[in-house]
């Protein structure tokens, strides 16, 4: 089995994206290293502020108000591109729970606080965890706990 692959799209904003692990293959569970967004249109002459969400649960979490709280939330992303003096810090960051095992579909969702509704282009990758019974046993009830 690939120990890493990566998922990519293009997603307008205010939709939603499924994240299929339908060909998840029994004893192994999956989890998020990297999560990054990009702008498709305007890039160099255009200003920027996209975010975007992983999610395990049943419905996206809107990215522009994440909560921590929420164990179903496994990545946030932003992008920022603006000449202005407030826009001054890396252009894109993210936070991903990493220790998440995956093993069922994740919804991504993507907003623009411009207001645009430009494709974002958005790319996670991914490493497959070998697991034992219990412990797939435990990454699976969990999981369907937080999407249910």
């Amino acid at each position: 089995m690939k120990k890493e692959f990566v998922m990519r799209g293009q997603t307008v904003p205010g939709n939603t994206e499924v994240l299929n692990f339908s060909g998840y293959k029994p004893g192994y569970a999956y989890r998020l290293v990297e999560f990054s967004i990009y702008p498709s249109t305007g890039i160099g002459s255009g200003s920027h502020e996209m975010v975007a969400s992983i999610t395990a649960g049943k419905t996206a979490i809107a990215p522009t108000d994440p909560n921590f709280n929420d164990e179903s939330l496994i990545g946030v992303c932003q992008y920022r591109d603006n000449s202005s003096t407030n826009y001054q810090f890396s252009p894109s960051s993210g936070i991903i729970n990493d220790t998440f095992l995956i093993t069922q579909n994740l919804i991504l969702m993507v907003q623009d606080a411009t207001g645009s509704i430009e494709p974002v282009n958005w790319q996670c990758r991914f490493v497959a965890e070998k697991m034992s019974g219990p412990e797939e046993a435990v990454a699976n009830y969990k999981q369907y706990t937080i999407s249910s």
